[in-house]
């Protein structure tokens, strides 16, 4: 044999072991999953954006994870989804058998310090977002507020679900802009404080996705039930166009800065992960599927449905811009930190 041949030979032995390799690792995921079901822990009451996100895509997802295993929905609320978070970095199988949703700020809390966040955001497995949108802050109709200078000149009771963004923006616009938000802790999740508005409880919600509002609220939106203050992201909505951004209100750079960081977790929406330690093929089946989900006519025509704005961040998007959240420089994320402060 000449040496061209030998390479070539050479060549294909290696090709085929690398393609039996992968049909090996292929074969085990499906091996694995196959009678398998994936519980899809939810970190808020039913009927919020979080959850009906959450519900959509596992509803579709399944069939395109290897063996096809069943994903079952459960809510666990509590501590704006930290005990969600925290059962699936202590608790849950470290084994691809667990997806889970909780609140998108969860890493800019752990970057500024916040002492209840018991785990390592970085160390969880991201899948993917199916919606990259800015959230926004809005007062009920009766409340007597139409534009965010107004909540500058009389206290607004806000609805939170403790140490998330429902609770972040209205202490960082308290502290770097001087609106008189009172923060109303307490509530498990987005769909209680929206039945708190409507029964005149609070005056308002601190965050909501504008996808959310208007995926599980139309209604309110047709009838201009809410008055949408300001807007949460790096970049206006297009449909949002005389609603000011957060970071485009800030009084000089150092202020600016800030609210960038704060404002920079928008874009991991309604983030789906894994627990830690998960073998890395299962980590590439559960990113394939959820990016295949993505795009299957059969879950684009039941978000259409459901009137659910989509603009998916893949989940190694996801887990880059978490690490980079987590980098974030010290100074300003002490300054946050001084801001938010801890919830009491």
């Amino acid at each position: 044999m000449n040496v061209r041949n030998a390479f070539l030979a050479g060549a294909a032995c290696l090709a085929g072991g690398l393609a039996s390799q992968t049909a090996s690792a292929q074969q085990s995921v499906e091996a694995f999953y196959k009678g398998k079901q994936i519980e899809f822990i939810i970190g808020y009451t039913p009927g919020g954006g979080y959850d009906t996100y959450a519900r959509i895509v596992a509803k579709h997802m399944t069939q395109f994870i290897p063996g096809n295993p069943n994903i079952v929905a459960r809510n666990m609320p509590g501590g704006g989804s930290r005990v969600a978070a925290n059962f699936v970095y202590r608790v849950a199988p470290k084994d691809g058998t667990v997806l889970a949703t909780a609140d998108q700020s969860l890493s800019l809390q752990q970057a500024v310090g916040d002492k209840t966040i018991q785990f390592d955001t970085t160390k969880f497995n991201y899948i993917g977002n199916p919606s990259a949108e800015n959230n926004v802050t809005a007062v009920w109709h009766t409340s007597g507020i139409k534009t965010i200078q107004e909540a500058m000149t009389q206290e607004v009771p806000m609805g939170a679900t403790g140490g998330s963004t429902s609770s972040q923006y209205p202490k960082a616009m308290n502290a770097l802009l001087g609106t008189k938000f009172k923060i109303i802790l307490g509530y498990p999740g987005g769909n209680d404080i929206n039945l708190a508005m409507e029964k005149g409880e609070v005056a308002g919600r601190g965050s909501n996705s504008w996808a959310s509002y208007k995926a599980t609220r139309p209604d309110w939106l047709r009838d201009k039930k809410i008055n949408i203050l300001v807007q949460i992201g790096l970049t206006k909505a297009p449909d949002l166009p005389d609603v000011p951004l957060l970071i485009d209100l800030a009084k000089n750079d150092a202020d600016r800065a800030v609210l960038r960081m704060l404002s920079a977790p928008a874009t991991i929406g309604r983030p789906i992960f894994t627990t830690p330690d998960v073998p890395a093929e299962r980590i590439k089946a559960l990113r394939d599927a959820f990016d295949k989900t993505m795009k299957d006519p059969g879950f684009l025509d039941d978000a259409k449905k459901a009137a659910l704005e989509l603009d998916p961040v893949s989940g190694e998007e996801l887990q880059k811009i978490v690490n980079e959240i987590i980098a974030t420089p010290k100074e300003t994320a002490d300054r946050l930190s001084a801001i938010i402060g801890e919830l009491k």
